[in-house]
């Protein structure tokens, strides 16, 4: 039964967020402030965290940079939450390592699909990977799909699970060029809005993590005006 964190200082919210995950079979507990969802998260390893941004003391960007910061909690999926809705707000949440950005008012169906999609790992890989392999080596650049791991030269990376699932359905498929609207359907799983940068803000951190220089990536290759492709290597 996976375990949700929900942080948000308005206290009807946040029972309101208790209330409906609770009902769905979700285990969820909660903080209304930044130093308490930083303790808990460390003390009881939430399987995905529900942030909202505008909080006292410390708002949700600066608790995900702390989070996106250490190893123990850089990969737990964060959704946020927020008032705020111009892209670039959206744009630097994603930018941080947050898996998706709600507005509030939102509604409790749509915040379960996404907490739902969101949660789902290997039994929900995109229908584009034909064969499920255990472990797929490229050079120096090791993907373990049982233990929801990628290395390079033998260093453990640190990805998010968005960014693993981004990477393995390139890797999975060398020389295959997928559109940016296809990445966000099968990565992000529902409709999502196709005016969002979020599939290239992911491949930009994806690059800086695997690629030498990431200006000059070796594997993953920008098929201009069109999308991205992982490059077959002999």
């Amino acid at each position: 039964m996976p375990l949700i964190l929900a942080v948000d200082d308005e206290v009807n919210i946040l029972q309101l967020l208790k209330f409906n995950l609770s009902k769905e079979g979700y285990q969820v507990i909660g903080a209304t402030n930044g130093h308490d969802a930083i303790k808990l998260t460390g003390e009881e390893k939430p399987d995905l965290i529900i942030l909202d941004i505008m909080l006292p003391e410390m708002d949700g960007y600066d608790i995900l940079r702390v989070l996106k910061a250490n190893r123990e909690s850089a990969s737990i999926p964060v959704i946020l939450l927020s008032a705020r809705n111009e892209v670039l707000d959206k744009v630097l949440g994603l930018e941080l390592g947050a898996v998706d950005y709600i507005t509030k008012p939102f509604s409790t169906r749509e915040l379960l699909a996404r907490v739902k999609v969101n949660l789902r790992r290997k039994d929900t890989l995109p229908a584009d990977v034909k064969s499920v392999e255990e472990e797929i080596r490229v050079n120096s650049l090791v993907i373990r799909l049982e233990k929801y791991e990628a290395l390079l030269d033998g260093v453990k990376l640190e990805l998010t699970h968005k960014e693993f699932e981004l990477l393995y359905l390139l890797v999975a498929n060398p020389g295959r060029v997928f559109t940016r609207n296809v990445l966000l359907e099968r990565i992000w799983g529902y409709d999502y809005d196709r005016r969002t940068r979020t599939v290239d803000v992911h491949i930009r951190y994806l690059r800086q993590k695997i690629e030498k220089d990431p200006d000059n990536p070796e594997y993953i290759e920008t098929v201009r005006g069109v999308g991205y492709r992982f490059r077959e290597i002999s």
